[in-house]
């Protein structure tokens, strides 16, 4: 065991993936966040620590805004536990229904606020109805991909490292484009590491070169698979919808449904998210002590 015991904490480093993923690849709820390759790329964002309460959690700490956070992705822990985290942490954030429910009495019992954290509230989708975009509700997704079917020349690749540099290249481009960095430091690394994560992705051509790319990996037990990142050359239109039908149809149907992510309360994300009938949300909680 690398991962000392609660109080110790070490860094997320690739060196934890051993220990941490088989752990975090069963957990029920397919909350995005807990995947290896989701923490660690974004741990210099967020500064993980992580620890463990035996048989029971990891324990995540991280920072953001300058506030001290603590997540748990596997259960809720004791309350001398909880007491002491929070000395040293404002708030406990990522709570999923299945840590949350068997405890939340306890919890309420003592003294804890818990918040509904709509804005980071995963948006579910069943991939048969990403892959065959099927009825009336799905009519202007399916002509936006016809159209692109139709006037493009058009290949989908499964991403190999040997594509890893053509995917690099898309991603430059879409930051040039965007004039902004965004995620662009994660999703760089994600390529760059991409065998050592074991993740699984696509990459998209048009006139035999390329164009966009999508990666991700699977979650709750192999019956959710995430996607981290999405990147293309808008100049086409219709590419983003394309990639999300043709990506969906390439996953093994033992993948039920595709977990594409929080809006972060960007209302223009999350119309956008919402156009693609969502089939329901990995719900997610914050949480913290009562004020005396």
């Amino acid at each position: 065991m690398q991962i000392p015991c609660y109080p110790d904490f070490v860094p997320l480093t690739l060196g934890l993936k051993d220990e941490m993923h088989p752990h975090l690849s069963q957990t029920p709820d397919g909350v995005s966040e807990y995947t290896f390759g989701g923490l660690f790329l974004f741990r210099k964002r967020y500064n993980y620590r992580v620890s463990r309460v035996p048989n029971k959690t990891f324990i995540l700490s991280g920072e953001r805004e300058g506030k001290k956070f603590f997540m748990t992705p596997s259960a809720a822990p004791d309350r001398d536990i909880l007491e002491k985290l929070f000395t040293t942490h404002e708030y406990w954030k990522g709570i999923s229904d299945s840590v949350l429910i068997p405890s939340r009495k306890h919890l309420e019992e003592w003294g804890i606020e818990i918040t509904e954290d709509r804005d980071n509230f995963d948006y579910l989708y069943r991939r048969s109805d990403l892959a065959e975009l099927p009825g009336k509700k799905y009519h202007k997704k399916r002509n936006l991909v016809n159209q692109f079917v139709n006037y493009y020349s058009h290949e989908q690749r499964p991403l190999s490292a040997e594509l890893i540099p053509q995917a690099l290249w898309v991603l430059d481009r879409w930051r040039e484009d965007k004039g902004a960095d965004g995620d662009y430091i994660a999703a760089r690394e994600s390529l760059e590491l991409f065998n050592k994560l074991e993740m699984r992705g696509a990459i998209y051509y048009i006139n035999g070169e390329p164009a966009g790319w999508c990666l991700g990996e699977s979650l709750a037990d192999g019956r959710m698979f995430a996607i981290h990142f999405e990147k293309a050359i808008d100049e086409y239109k219709g590419i983003f919808q394309y990639m999300n039908q043709s990506f969906a149809a390439s996953l093994p149907e033992s993948f039920i449904h595709i977990n594409r992510e929080q809006d972060l309360g960007d209302e223009g994300l999350r119309q956008a998210k919402m156009t693609y009938r969502p089939s329901g949300f990995v719900k997610k909680y914050t949480a913290s002590p009562g004020k005396t």
